[in-house]
């Protein structure tokens, strides 16, 4: 049997379609072939230039002594000048780690969310959300739900709700562009409303139960089935502080 783990919130919307049978298919073919490497990396090369201000080259070197792997790094170096560029530059009056929430969306189904850090400067607190991601970023309909249900979990948090929460996509235009930054404020996303949002969260829940119950069938030996899939919100330094 391989298991099913309830995906993030950004998971949920890339996975997001009208039809449950798509939603199951995705997620069937992700649990049956999980991804050979994350992000969490980048996350720490972030709150390391904002915080430490870590030179770039020592940055660099840090990936290339842990990650061992060509292909990933070739990968995650790809996104350090973009990154190390924008927060290296950055006077913060603090950076401060945020705890997971959980969504409920279903009958004991909770989906995490996760953001790296927040940052204050100037008395504004700042909220990045990164999208690493080269290609096949959230389509308009996905970045709205996304946006919807990230919002609706920052009002329950007090010290989170008034904070500016930034998109930070680090997708490439096609495949023969490189990688670029673009920030989306979102304030600027159209959001769903109430009614929308459950009547969306109901054909995901839908197609997720359908693909545990597909998934509760199928018995193949991997080195990477406990893995299970998508959700892996922990973090590795890369470098001594």
């Amino acid at each position: 049997m391989i298991k099913l783990r309830p995906p993030s919130v950004q998971h949920l919307a890339r996975h997001w379609h009208e039809s449950p049978k798509k939603i199951e298919d995705k997620l069937v073919k992700m649990a049956m072939n999980p991804p050979f490497f994350n992000y969490n990396a980048l996350n720490d090369v972030a709150r390391d230039s904002l915080l430490f201000k870590v030179p770039e080259d020592q940055i660099i070197k840090g990936i290339k002594e842990k990650e061992k792997r060509k292909r990933v790094q070739k990968i995650l170096l790809e996104v350090v000048p973009l990154l190390y560029g924008y927060f290296s530059s950055v006077q913060h009056d603090f950076v401060n780690d945020v705890s997971p929430s959980f969504y409920p969306i279903g009958r004991d189904l909770r989906i995490p969310f996760k953001p790296a850090f927040i940052y204050g400067v100037g008395g504004q607190i700042y909220l990045p959300w990164f999208i690493f991601w080269k290609d096949n970023p959230l389509d308009d309909k996905q970045l709205s739900l996304f946006v919807t249900l990230a919002k609706e979990i920052l009002r329950q948090d007090p010290e989170l709700e008034d904070a500016k929460f930034e998109i930070l996509d680090f997708s490439a235009v096609n495949s023969k562009e490189c990688r670029q930054l673009r920030i989306i404020d979102t304030a600027d996303i159209q959001t769903f409303n109430s009614k929308e949002t459950a009547e969306m969260l109901a054909i995901f829940v839908e197609g997720f139960e359908c693909a545990e119950a597909r998934l509760k069938e199928v018995d193949i030996p991997s080195k990477r089935q406990e893995t299970g899939v998508v959700v892996d919100i922990s973090q590795y330094q890369l470098w001594d502080e």
